[in-house]
């Protein structure tokens, strides 16, 4: 009944959730060359196999990460932000289609997708989780099952906007855990962690940590959007 728009500046496109050739040229998509640890992009191609100077001082505990677009202003924030805070769900299937072309080298032969998890009061009062629906439909698109359930968030944790990357990880230390009744389908498994935005990587980190220690073999990290910075 209505004329199918661009999601971001509703500008009139031939197929619902697309972007119109405007705000594509605008969004920030990042291709090789990157980090092949923390696909952080680089400027200038030095060669196969380089990782970045923040990875080499701070090793994350994922194996990689991969992600669409650099997190700024412009077209892929305003994505996040309609999905994550105007429950525009329908923004997820493009999205997730985004973002399994983006861990096209991750995604083969792993066992699992699983979104990292919002506390239950956060997911009571935010009522879905948009890392969910972004691990839905990367599946439809890749194959490879979605498990929910693999790890809990025990710990509610303060919003990590605004803190330094220490504070960042002192926040969400200890506030992921593999229930028991999970330990089966994440011992001796590839998975591949799913959220809709990196920025220092301590909640990822964290996350990753609690599957490892619960018996996985590899934890490997797929995003819509990170944030970009020096180093």
């Amino acid at each position: 009944m209505y004329p199918s728009s661009c999601p971001v500046c509703f500008s009139a496109v031939q197929e619902d959730g697309f972007l119109c050739s405007e705000c594509w040229i605008k969004t920030p998509f990042i291709e090789r060359p990157y980090c092949e640890r923390s696909g952080v992009p680089f400027e200038h191609d030095l060669g196969e196999g380089l990782i970045s100077p923040g990875v080499m001082a701070n090793p994350p505990v994922w194996t990689k990460a991969r992600a669409v677009a650099r997190y700024e202003d412009g077209p892929a924030r305003q994505l996040v932000h309609r999905l994550k805070y105007g429950d525009r769900l329908e923004l997820a299937g493009n999205m997730g289609a985004w973002m399994a072309r983006a861990g096209a080298d991750i995604l083969p032969g792993a066992h699992a997708l699983v979104p990292i998890p919002l506390h239950r009061r956060r997911l009571f009062s935010r009522r879905f989780n948009q890392a969910a629906a972004l691990a839905a439909a990367v599946s439809k698109v890749c194959g490879v099952p979605t498990d929910p359930l693999a790890p809990a968030r025990i710990k509610p944790t303060a919003p990590q906007v605004g803190l330094s990357r220490a504070q960042r990880a002192d926040n969400v230390q200890g506030a992921f855990r593999a229930p028991d009744e999970a330990r089966p389908r994440i011992v001796g498994r590839r998975i591949v962690l799913i959220d809709d935005v990196i920025t220092s990587g301590a909640t990822a980190n964290a996350c990753a940590r609690a599957l490892l220690r619960a018996g996985a073999e590899q934890v490997d990290l797929l995003v819509f959007a990170r944030v970009v910075t020096n180093g």
